[in-house]
């Protein structure tokens, strides 16, 4: 069995080779039960990079990062944080939804293993390389450790301007920040007294990777 996309990858790295290409990945086991693939959508030169984890089910069903109740607060919140969503390119680490059914017919997110994350990375990086952002905002611990490796904690580094490992052997000048925090489905299922708190230091870490655009 494949574990990797980067037999998929085309000769053309620009955005709409790359996606194309993506449809028909087949580079790890989650295609086999995932509607389609759901590959990064938004400015091509955008200067803020969005990653979360992987697509959900409105995501599976429509094709598109980030149209599901999780991306309906991440719209307010950069509403909230001053981003134009005009200035972001949406895309997910891993880019199949792997799902379990409940009593048949809800589909129910699971985590994507390491290897699913690892077998998908390839695309995640040429989407780098194609958009050259200047801040990447990883979007929970998935996005997070996708690129920063499986030691980070964003518990622990939350809102910080770090920078991409040299290992990851990228090839974009001027290299991009990266800022880590929550993913908005976790804000999404909050139902504690500090909802709102929490809701506003996502916001607050949002804020700090437009604080990092040489202009906005």
């Amino acid at each position: 069995m494949a574990t990797s996309a980067a037999p998929y990858l085309p000769d053309d790295r620009s955005l709409d080779s790359l996606a194309a290409a993506a449809s028909s990945c087949h580079g790890c086991s989650l295609y086999k039960d995932a509607s389609q693939t759901v590959f990064g959508h938004g400015r091509p030169d955008a200067p803020i990079m969005l990653v979360g984890e992987q697509p959900g089910d409105r995501e599976d069903v429509e094709g598109l990062p980030f149209v599901g109740p999780a991306g309906r607060l991440l719209a307010r919140a950069l509403d909230d944080a001053g981003i134009d969503p005009e200035l972001t390119y949406q895309t997910n680490a891993v880019k199949h939804f792997k799902f379990t059914r409940k009593q048949g017919k809800r589909r129910i997110h699971q985590k994507p293993s390491r290897t699913e994350v690892v077998a998908c990375q390839p695309w995640l990086l040429c989407e780098i390389e194609a958009v050259r952002p200047e801040v990447i905002v990883c979007l929970g611990a998935t996005a997070a450790q996708s690129l920063l490796g499986t030691a980070f904690r964003v518990t622990a580094h939350r809102g910080e301007v770090l920078h991409l490992p040299v290992d990851l052997d990228m090839h974009v000048e001027p290299e991009p920040r990266v800022v880590a925090t929550v993913h908005p489905s976790a804000i999404v299922r909050d139902r504690s007294e500090r909802r709102q708190e929490n809701y506003a230091s996502f916001v607050d870490d949002l804020r700090s990777a437009r604080s990092g655009l040489a202009a906005v």
